[in-house]
């Protein structure tokens, strides 16, 4: 408190100091009662920085000092001509005046630069908020500004109902509808006007933001709920017809062999005892499948990494796979940091894709380059190909496109174990060629051996 009366006071002493100091330099070569008018430009400095009842005190302590040190007889407060009376009273109606018209226009120039900092708050929290910046990141930067302009040393939004505090609480509200409340520090004074002006704009545009939050949750929630209902129903369409199947294959060649009525050869009973291996082969494979999927959604498939020469895993993988012997493979021989299971999964699943679209009569190429920092394993195939449309969709799950056969799982599987070790699965594909499927691999960063 005493702070803010020094300043002013010591700034209207000054002034009416420095016009004394001027009437006494100028009264040898002006007359005296003309010189009055100085002390106007006393009032006016004091006017615009400290306001009217400050210009005021001014005002009067210019006249008295005129009075006192200037107006027969000196170093009294009386005056004996009327002019004397006249001129001071002009001055002092004069100074009033315009201590007036200073104050006000000071109080209209603090007024629009008040109104100008709510305007660019509020068209800031607007373009922020409705060009698609969330609440939560932008609100640490709305509660400063928002005490700047309320002249508070800081403010706090909080959204929800409002809970105790030691500050003053002022709820934000909207056409009844309570938004938030912004919390102040106990000895913050805001200026009414600001208050009832800002706050109501302010609680608007942090409605807006509240709702489109809202909104982006339930569309991410209605836009989740879409992707399970597809997954469930392409998982249905999966068990009713590749489970399906299988079993039922399955079901037969045992229900045949059971059947005593039938006499079989050596050969059907064989023929039958490799249906059931196959289909129950192949519903192996599904079920493994479906499982892998799982887990990779999950976020269960924690790889174990090891370092693995690369054109090994793809050997091996090879020598495991029906049709291997389709396969040519050349290239470099890199070394990657792997789970060497998940991997050799991935390039099966890979290999096999090419067998079944290339002719019997084809071969499936592979071929591993390696730059600075990936290897890269290239599976062409012999087939069709891929239209540009179908280069992504065929690593979605259940996706099968034009393919008779297969749960759509296989490429899914392998983008999911190829991502979980680093790595990344694509597809290439030009009209009348066959497709690419390549994997690529960060490069295993080997120490170098010290000399012995």
């Amino acid at each position: 408190m005493r702070t803010r009366l020094i300043q002013p006071l010591l700034g209207s002493a000054a002034a009416v100091t420095s016009a004394t100091l001027a009437v006494w330099a100028l009264t040898s070569i002006a007359p005296t009662l003309s010189l009055g008018v100085l002390y106007v430009f006393a009032v006016l400095p004091v006017a615009v920085f400290w306001g009217i009842r400050w210009a005021l005190a001014v005002a009067v302590a210019s006249m008295l000092s005129f009075n006192f040190f200037f107006l027969p007889p000196v170093h009294t407060f009386a005056l004996n001509d009327s002019t004397n009376w006249f001129a001071l009273t002009g001055y002092s109606v004069t100074a009033v005046v315009v201590s007036e018209l200073a104050a006000d226009a000071r109080r209209r120039a603090l007024d629009a630069e008040q109104r100008e900092r709510e305007a660019s708050l509020l068209a800031k929290i607007a373009v922020q908020l409705l060009g698609g910046q969330g609440l939560d990141g932008e609100l640490g930067w709305i509660e400063e500004r928002a005490a700047e302009v309320l002249g508070a040393p800081n403010a706090r939004i909080e959204f929800g109902p409002r809970r105790s505090s030691t500050g003053e609480t002022i709820p934000l509200e909207v056409e009844q509808r309570s938004v938030g409340t912004i919390y102040l520090p106990l000895r913050a004074d805001p200026n009414v006007e600001v208050r009832r002006r800002f706050l109501p704009a302010l609680a608007a545009l942090l409605a807006v933001g509240v709702d489109r939050t809202r909104l982006e949750q339930e569309a991410l929630e209605a836009e989740t709920l879409r992707r399970s209902d597809l997954v469930k129903t392409a998982l249905l369409r999966a068990v009713s017809h590749d489970l399906r199947s299988p079993l039922t294959g399955i079901t037969t060649a045992i229900g045949a062999l059971r059947n005593e009525t039938l006499v079989f050869s050596d050969d059907d009973r064989r023929e039958l005892l490799d249906t059931i291996a196959v289909d129950a082969e192949r519903l192996s494979r599904l079920v493994g499948d479906l499982l892998d999927l799982s887990r990779l959604e999950a976020g269960g498939a924690e790889p174990a990494l090891e370092v693995w020469a690369l054109d090994e895993l793809v050997h091996e993988t090879i020598d495991r796979l029906a049709g291997g012997d389709r396969v040519d493979l050349g290239g470099e021989s890199p070394l990657v940091n792997v789970d060497a299971v998940q991997i050799q999964r991935v390039l099966a699943n890979l290999i096999e894709n090419a067998l079944k679209f290339s002719p019997l009569t084809s071969h499936v190429h592979v071929h591993i380059t390696a730059t600075r920092q990936e290897a890269i394993v290239r599976v062409v195939d012999q087939g069709p190909g891929l239209p540009e449309a179908e280069l992504e969709r065929v690593f979605e799950p259940f996706y099968r496109g034009n393919r008779p056969s297969g749960a759509g799982l296989g490429l899914a599987i392998a983008r999911g174990f190829a991502e979980a070790n680093g790595g990344r699965v694509w597809a290439e594909s030009r009209p009348g060629q066959g497709a690419t499927f390549a994997l690529a691999l960060p490069i295993a960063e080997v120490p170098a051996e010290l000399p012995a």
